[in-house]
């Protein structure tokens, strides 16, 4: 018996190392978040840890894991700009589980799930070009910005999660309800202070902070090494002209389309917006001084406009309506006949050579939502003053399905 344990003393010490290891991390983590440690010993949020451990071992979870690797440091970077406790990194996670084109049914949208009222006001933009919520840079600061604001209001981390989650008006009245800002106190069961979602949601994400800093669990997954692989990678933003192709940035810097598809989930086509002069899109850190030898931009680009299609539009219709070859359109498209959908959303690509040519014979433009005078003069460079004596305009407003003679 003595042998025995002489033999078992190194992996009893160890075994004690990390459980007290992962203690002290397991009480700094409940800290960062202005947690008690007694909420340790929390059953519901225990049973959550636990129960993700086979979630963990999910190759659908790995698979999203394995995409995120590239922008983790990103984010993990513009959480520590506003100060924000990096286990923040999991509210991402539990939001999404770091799929930038997570959706959800109350059209929510994107690593940080935002709803558009809030994308908006915290100023991501969202068009018929792009959806900037699945905008990994854009959308992580404006969510940092958001917690921010939370955390100044109420002055504690858990408080500004769970406000991220119902909302701060919810969250301030259950406070005042309940005569107190303790977690223990707003997470009762019975009083029903905050949302049963709410009182589970701060609880994974704290299960989720403690399972990616937990010595044991990182020994026996793969979690450690796509976390620490992270470290190794980054991405840079790059600037590049209105209505730039993804496939022709791809092409020069030698990167797989699909790869830089990945990191720009933003854009709804392959190309920028064409209604503006120039605008960001990311590329891996490790192509940007490829970029900067390889890049130009073409003299002739194309100038992409979206069509809405009607009840009795064809491909055919809508071709010789914009003075686009027929043939252009179906292969951008990828269509394989001249059918299109009621409201399928059509790509023109008319480069700047037709435009010219059109402009010359009298191109008609009907006037979607949205547009204006002078978005209509970008597009197809032609004046404010010249659209407004061809159409024997007074003023600058423009009303949708109005036929400008261009």
């Amino acid at each position: 018996m003595k042998y025995i344990l002489l033999l078992l003393l190194p992996f009893l010490l160890s075994a004690n190392l990390i459980y007290g290891s992962n203690y002290g991390r397991q009480v700094a983590i409940l800290d960062s978040f202005d947690i008690d440690a007694s909420f340790l010993n929390d059953p519901v949020m225990n049973q959550i840890k636990y129960s993700n451990v086979e979630i963990f071992k999910d190759e659908r979870f790995f698979g999203a894991m394995d995409d995120a690797y590239i922008f983790i440091p990103a984010i993990k970077n513009i959480l520590a700009k506003y100060n924000i406790p990096p286990e923040f990194l999991f509210l991402s996670m539990a939001e999404s589980e770091f799929l930038t084109r997570a959706y959800s049914v109350k059209k929510a949208s994107g690593l940080w799930q935002f709803m558009p009222p809030a994308a908006k006001q915290y100023g991501l933009r969202i068009d018929e070009f792009v959806d900037e919520r699945r905008d990994l840079i854009k959308s992580t600061e404006a969510a940092a910005k958001y917690l921010s604001n939370l955390y100044k209001k109420f002055g504690k981390w858990y408080l500004a999660a769970i406000a991220y989650n119902c909302g701060d008006g919810k969250l301030s009245k259950a406070i005042e309800n309940a005569g107190s800002d303790e977690l223990s106190v707003l997470l009762d069961p019975k009083m029903t202070y905050i949302p049963k979602e709410s009182r589970l949601y701060i609880r994974r994400i704290v299960a989720l902070a403690m399972m990616g800093n937990d010595e044991h669990f990182l020994l026996e997954s793969e979690y450690e090494y796509l976390l620490n692989r992270a470290n190794a990678y980054s991405i840079s933003t790059v600037k590049v002209p209105g209505g730039e192709s993804l496939s022709r940035v791809s092409k020069l810097i030698g990167i797989p389309l699909e790869e830089l598809q990945k990191l720009n989930r933003h854009l709804k086509f392959d190309f920028t917006p064409s209604n503006v002069n120039s605008y960001n899109i990311y590329i891996p850190y490790i192509k940007l001084s490829e970029f900067k030898q390889k890049y130009f931009e073409e003299k002739t680009k194309n100038i992409y406009k979206i069509h809405v299609a009607k009840k009795s539009d064809t491909v055919f219709k809508i071709a010789k309506a914009y003075g686009v070859p027929f043939k252009t359109i179906m292969d951008f498209n990828n269509l394989k006949s001249d059918k299109v959908n009621f409201e399928q959303r059509v790509v023109i690509p008319m480069n700047s050579k037709t435009n010219v040519e059109k402009t010359n014979n009298h191109f008609y433009y009907s006037v979607k939502k949205g547009d204006t005078l002078e978005s209509i003069s970008k597009t197809y460079k032609i004046s404010i003053e010249n659209i407004k004596i061809q159409n024997k305009l007074k003023g600058k407003l423009v009303k949708e399905g109005e036929r400008l003679k261009l």
